[in-house]
C-alpha cells in the first residue's frame, strides 16, 4: 500500500481541482489553496471539448444538474465578416466556470480536500535535505508538504518567485470576458477575426452565451478604454458589431487580464508539477485549454500515485504530459499565425472553406482523445 502523501496544490481551477480530488479519493492528504471566494469568474473561452467527457463521468465530476449546451460545429469568420462552418468531430459543450469551478470545489470537499479559500500563497521553497516543501501565506500560515502541484494559472506571482523564463517577457496580449443573451446558434462555437486579435463565443448554461476575445494591449493603450477599443477595433468586422450592439450583457464590467503569455513552459519547475496553463498556455482559438487543464490534473495525481520517488514522480508526469500536449501546444501556436490581421484571417478562411479536409487535420492535432 503506498505512503500517505501531504499534497499542497496552488491554485484552485480545473487542473487544481481534479487533481486534489482524485488524490484525496486515493487517500492522501491534500490541502488546496485558492487565493479567492467561489464561485468566481475567469477569463476563459468556456467550451470544453468531449475527449474529457468519459473522464468527468466516471469520476463523478459531471455536473449533470446542469444544462449544459451541445456545441457540434465550429464557425469562423475573417476580419471583414466572411463566414464558414466546420463540423466538430469530437464537439464539445459550454459551461461557465463560474458554475463549473463551484461544482468542482465542492466535490473536492466531499472527497477529503482542504479547500482553503482566499489562501494566498507568496512563496514556495523546497528543502532538498528533509526532500519536502514549505509553503508561505499572506497571512503568515505555513504548510508543510511532500509533493506540490502548481495549478496557479496563465500568470502569477509565484512564477516570479520561482524565476521561471516566460515570466521576464512582456506579452502584447490582453484577455477580454462577457457573458451575454444573444440570438445565436447555442450548437456553434464561433471565432471571429478582428484586427490584432480575434473573438470566441459560445453558449454555455441558462440559455446565456461566453464572449472572450484576445486582443492587444498596444490598441487597449491607444484607445484608452475597452469600450472605445472594441467600437473602433472589433466592431469593424460586422457580424461582432451585430453581436456587440444588439446583445443583452449581463456582467456589471468585463473580466480582464493581461499579459497572456503563450510562451514555452516546463512541466516541471523547481520539483513542483505544473499543470494547467501553469504547464504551457494552448492559444484560445483552439479551443480545448479546459480539456487540456482537466486532463493535466489527472495526469499530476496519477503520477503522484504510481511514482515512488520524487525523481520518479517528476520523470512520470514529465513524459505523459510531453507525450500527451507538447505536440499541441506547438501546433497551435503555429496555427495563431493564421488569426488576427486582415490578410492571414482572409488566408485562413479559404482554407477552411476550401479545405475541410486539412482544416480538419488541424483541428484534430490541437485536440485529445477521450481518456
Amino acid at each position: 500500500m503506498q505512503k500517505r502523501r501531504r499534497i499542497g496544490v496552488i491554485g484552485g481551477g480545473l487542473s487544481g481541482l481534479v487533481s486534489a480530488s482524485l488524490l484525496a479519493k486515493s487517500g492522501h492528504e491534500v490541502s488546496l489553496f485558492e487565493k479567492k471566494q467561489y464561485p468566481f469568474h475567469r477569463v476563459c473561452g468556456e467550451y470544453i471539448s468531449n475527449e474529457v467527457i468519459h473522464f468527468l463521468n466516471r469520476e463523478g465530476f459531471y455536473p449533470h444538474q446542469i444544462d449544459t449546451p451541445k456545441i457540434e460545429n465550429f464557425e469562423f469568420s475573417d476580419t471583414l465578416g466572411k463566414r464558414t462552418q466546420l463540423k466538430l468531430d469530437l464537439g464539445g459543450f459550454g459551461i461557465s466556470r463560474f458554475v463549473l469551478d463551484h461544482w468542482l470545489m465542492e466535490k473536492a470537499r466531499e472527497c477529503g480536500v482542504e479547500v482553503l479559500e482566499g489562501a494566498h500563497v507568496t512563496e514556495v521553497n523546497f528543502n532538498a535535505k528533509e526532500d519536502q516543501f514549505e509553503l508561505e501565506l499572506a497571512s503568515g500560515a505555513r504548510y508543510q508538504a511532500d509533493f506540490v502541484i502548481g495549478a496557479h494559472g496563465k500568470r502569477s506571482k509565484i512564477d516570479k518567485v520561482l524565476n521561471r523564463a516566460f515570466i521576464q517577457k512582456r506579452s502584447p496580449y490582453i484577455g477580454v470576458k462577457y457573458h451575454i443573451r444573444a440570438n445565436l446558434d447555442p450548437k456553434v462555437v464561433a471565432l471571429h477575426n478582428f484586427e490584432g486579435g480575434y473573438c470566441g463565443v459560445n453558449a454555455i448554461e441558462d440559455q446565456k452565451f461566453n464572449l472572450c476575445y484576445l486582443g492587444s494591449r498596444e490598441q487597449l493603450r491607444y484607445f484608452g478604454t475597452i469600450e472605445k477599443m472594441e467600437e473602433k477595433i472589433l466592431w469593424k468586422n460586422p457580424l461582432l458589431k451585430s453581436i456587440f450592439t444588439k446583445s443583452e450583457f449581463l456582467l456589471d464590467r468585463p473580466e480582464v487580464i493581461n499579459e497572456i503569455n503563450f510562451e514555452s513552459k516546463n512541466p516541471v519547475e523547481n520539483h513542483l508539477l505544473m499543470a494547467g496553463d501553469s504547464a504551457g498556455l494552448i492559444t484560445p482559438l483552439c479551443g480545448n485549454g479546459m480539456a487540456m487543464a482537466i486532463h493535466a490534473g489527472k495526469l499530476a495525481a496519477q503520477a503522484i500515485q504510481s511514482g515512488g520517488s520524487r525523481t520518479e514522480v517528476e520523470q512520470i508526469y514529465q513524459t505523459n504530459w510531453n507525450m500527451q500536449f507538447r505536440q499541441r501546444l506547438m501546433v497551435g501556436r503555429w496555427a495563431q499565425k493564421l488569426f488576427g490581421s486582415s490578410f492571414s484571417s482572409r488566408f485562413a478562411f479559404h482554407l477552411l472553406d476550401k479545405s475541410p479536409f486539412l482544416a480538419q487535420k488541424i483541428i484534430k492535432n490541437t485536440h485529445g482523445t477521450p481518456f
